[in-house]
């Protein structure tokens, strides 16, 4: 697979597959670090693809000694797998890691959405409800990634309003693999609509002040996909690691 950097822009124009360091704050090799993961996370960097150190330092205009730090640090997060005798490239995704991902997202989940339901403030349901009106736009307007990053301030509004301030950074570690590999089915035909008819139906409940429908609404949001996922594994083995 033809790294990032060597692929030709789309019709002329001018597309780095990732964004400068400027783009980030802090010490020059946490801004190599946040550029590379993400670009994979996002997958510029897509899974498998090769990654040269030579030309991530060319494009960044860093030496040889951050970009060699950050792949070690993303390699210690499972995003990065080096290999002695076939290099370094993007990990693949881990039918075992989405699994695990899946399911300690949901008990996370599931414990804060009954919590929620039963004391949501109107305040925090018109913050979601708004959440939600702007995910409805950036569908409209096909503008997945925003609608992506709304998707996720959702969750982390949720997580939230338990009041217990680990969940989110918690989660996020958990679900990481997960949100890569979700990235592969937003653009498939209908899948962004039908995420926001779930996410609509997580509101309703919450909006009853229904813990057990709360429940099985995000039960059944993540449920599917993971189902999707494995279904992806079998069309598309490639992308995924042996098990």
């Amino acid at each position: 697979m033809p790294s990032a950097l060597e692929r030709e822009p789309e019709g002329g124009a001018e597309a780095p597959a990732i964004r400068p360091l400027s783009a980030f704050a802090g010490s020059l090799g946490q801004r190599v670090h946040a550029t590379l993961r993400e670009a994979i996370l996002t997958l510029a960097l897509a899974p498998g693809e090769t990654l040269r150190k030579a030309e991530l330092c060319a494009r960044l205009g860093v030496s040889r000694s951050p970009v060699s730090e950050a792949i070690a640090k993303l390699a210690g997060e499972g995003l990065v797998v080096v290999a002695p005798q076939a290099g370094t490239y993007v990990a693949r995704f881990s039918l075992a890691d989405i699994r695990e991902g899946a399911f300690l997202r949901e008990a996370l989940e599931v414990a804060a959405i009954r919590r929620v339901a039963a004391a949501a403030t109107e305040a925090q349901l018109t913050e979601l409800r708004r959440v939600l009106r702007l995910q409805e736009l950036l569908v409209a307007d096909g503008d997945l990634s925003g609608f992506f990053a709304e998707d996720a301030a959702m969750h982390e509004l949720i997580l939230s309003f338990t009041g217990f301030r680990r969940l989110v950074p918690l989660t996020r570690s958990a679900w990481v693999n997960v949100d890569r590999a979700r990235r592969m089915m937003l653009p498939a035909p209908g899948r962004a609509e039908a995420t926001i008819a779930e996410h609509r139906a997580i509101l309703a409940a919450l909006e009853a002040r229904d813990p057990e429908a709360a429940e099985a609404a995000t039960r059944a949001h993540l449920g599917q996909l993971l189902a999707q996922l494995e279904r992806l594994a079998e069309t598309d083995p490639g992308l995924f690691a042996p098990e």
